[in-house]
């Protein structure tokens, strides 16, 4: 392993790293609303879960600029699939985490009601469930919106591999268009000499005949 891919690798390793712990925040939150009505609690964890995740998202960045950076190309390539990878499961886990999120959301809405009673339970009822709902089509909508950046990003992405790739071919034709040119100036300057020869010997010869 080079010097230059050593960054990268300890990167890979600590997205790896918070990725499991995201997973198994996300499970206790989970294991939390199936068995402790405390809020606190669960939106202690969401917080956690959310600070974890765009830690990930800043190594993911940096993932990104070490895999830019490596001179070997085979090397390069590997790289960059990593890094595909990685924003596939970071894409993942916010999707994951939204979905909790939303979880914790409705628990609470629900939860909010319980000490109602009589026809104001049943107005609150029916307002919680507006809520819900609007809820849940904000979600859906921050969601497409999110997809939306996700395909942005990861066509920018593509784009800038291409763009390397084309600078990287631009160059290899220059330099094979020099040494081109390099073989033509030393094909003419051979012709000269070949030339300026033919025509001594003709010199010469003509020498020796007048004799």
């Amino acid at each position: 392993m080079t010097t230059r891919v050593v960054p990268f690798s300890r990167y890979n390793e600590e997205f790896l790293s918070m990725q499991a712990q995201i997973r198994s925040t996300l499970s206790a939150v989970t294991e939390t609303l199936m068995n402790d009505s405390s809020p606190v609690s669960v939106q202690s964890k969401m917080s956690h879960a959310n600070n974890l995740l765009t830690q990930a998202k800043d190594l993911l960045k940096q993932m990104t600029i070490e895999s830019r950076s490596v001179d070997d190309k085979s090397l390069k390539v590997e790289c960059q699939k990593v890094v595909r990878v990685a924003k596939g499961n970071h894409a993942n886990l916010v999707d994951d985490v939204k979905a909790v999120q939303c979880e914790v959301d409705r628990n609470s809405l629900l939860q909010g009601g319980d000490v109602e009673s009589g026809s104001r339970s049943g107005k609150n009822s029916a307002a919680r469930e507006h809520l819900l709902k609007t809820n849940d089509n904000l979600q859906s909508q921050n969601s497409t919106l999110e997809n939306a950046k996700r395909i942005m990003a990861e066509t920018e992405d593509v784009a800038l591999e291409i763009t390397e790739e084309l600078a990287r071919n631009r160059e290899t034709i220059e330099s094979t268009h020099s040494r081109v040119r390099g073989v033509s100036s030393l094909t003419n300057r051979a012709r000269r000499v070949l030339v300026s020869m033919q025509r001594r010997e003709v010199q010469q010869k003509m020498v020796v005949y007048g004799i």
